[in-house]
């Protein structure tokens, strides 16, 4: 007797059908994770895609129009443009990644303290975050930079901490709510100490809107970093950084060299769209209220 040999039925790719279904839901914001990727390819191959030096200078190239030797022309010291924009995507996340994870270093821990033990720790340390956000950041950000000196460090450590107050809120908020709930009041009745509560039971709870912020966060740290540099007091000429790069631009604008100014310009729109919409996406793929809306 014969029998037919039952074929295994086909595995299901789980993660592709997710994509496709979260491409489906929200357009917008898959198309600012390709282009988020496009500029993170950009910076890690920078050094093969230029086609010049891009803080090589050449009297015989001063303020080209864009060509086909200079796609994006030249400056008024005869630096590719193109190139210079490429390798500025090295700054924008050699400042933006450090600051918000060093805000989230330090925002994450105090949400968490402060939310769930609530009382004098709350108030001391919140009251002091508070003071920091009321405060105009970018005013503060600009004293602090031009007294501490204008280098990356310097401004990572800026940006990094005066964005911890807005993760603190939102991890605090996160635990308040789950303070009274069912799944700490079973992780104090079977004995947990309060840093494993917190660690184990509360933080994982956090990190979907800590994620979803981040990408936010990180647009807002490179907005405030190409504002440093295009007042001054940030990254400092030759170094291809955007904000430099605009501030040179704009001298020229008026006598016809838009080139100079525009290309980073665009860049730097590009970039801040595309972390926007990647913390959008990221919003609805790991909220579950908003995916069963979706």
């Amino acid at each position: 007797m014969s029998h037919a040999a039952t074929l295994p039925a086909p595995r299901r790719f789980v993660l592709p059908h997710r994509l496709r279904a979260w491409t489906r839901r929200s357009p917008l914001a898959a198309a600012g994770v390709l282009l988020l990727a496009a500029f993170a390819l950009l910076a890690v191959l920078a050094p093969l895609i230029m086609p010049y030096d891009p803080v090589a200078a050449d009297a015989a190239a001063v303020l080209q129009a864009p060509s086909q030797a200079h796609w994006f022309g030249t400056d008024a010291n005869g630096m590719d443009v193109f190139s210079r924009v490429i390798f500025g995507t090295l700054y924008a996340f050699a400042i933006a990644l450090p600051a918000v994870a060093l805000a989230i270093l330090v925002g994450v821990p105090v949400g968490l303290v402060t939310g769930y033990l609530g009382g004098w720790t709350d108030e001391v340390l919140m009251r002091f975050f508070d003071a920091l956000r009321v405060f105009p950041s970018i005013i503060l950000a600009l004293a602090v930079v031009s007294a501490a000196g204008a280098s990356v460090v310097n401004v990572v450590l800026v940006l990094g901490l005066l964005d911890a107050p807005v993760f603190a809120r939102l991890v605090r908020s996160e635990v308040l709510a789950l303070r009274s709930g069912s799944l700490v009041e079973c992780a104090v009745a079977t004995g947990n100490p309060v840093w494993r509560i917190l660690l184990v039971h509360l933080m994982p709870n956090t990190l979907q809107g800590t994620l979803a912020q981040a990408a936010v966060r990180a647009s807002w740290a490179v907005r405030l970093s190409t504002t440093f540099a295009f007042l001054g007091l940030g990254i400092q000429p030759p170094t291809p950084e955007w904000g430099a790069m605009i501030r040179q631009g704009a001298e020229y604008m008026v006598t016809g060299q838009w080139w100079i100014g525009v290309f980073p310009g665009i860049a730097l729109i590009l970039l801040s769209l595309a972390l926007n919409m990647t913390g959008d996406g990221l919003a609805d793929l790991l909220d579950p209220r908003r995916r069963s809306a979706g």
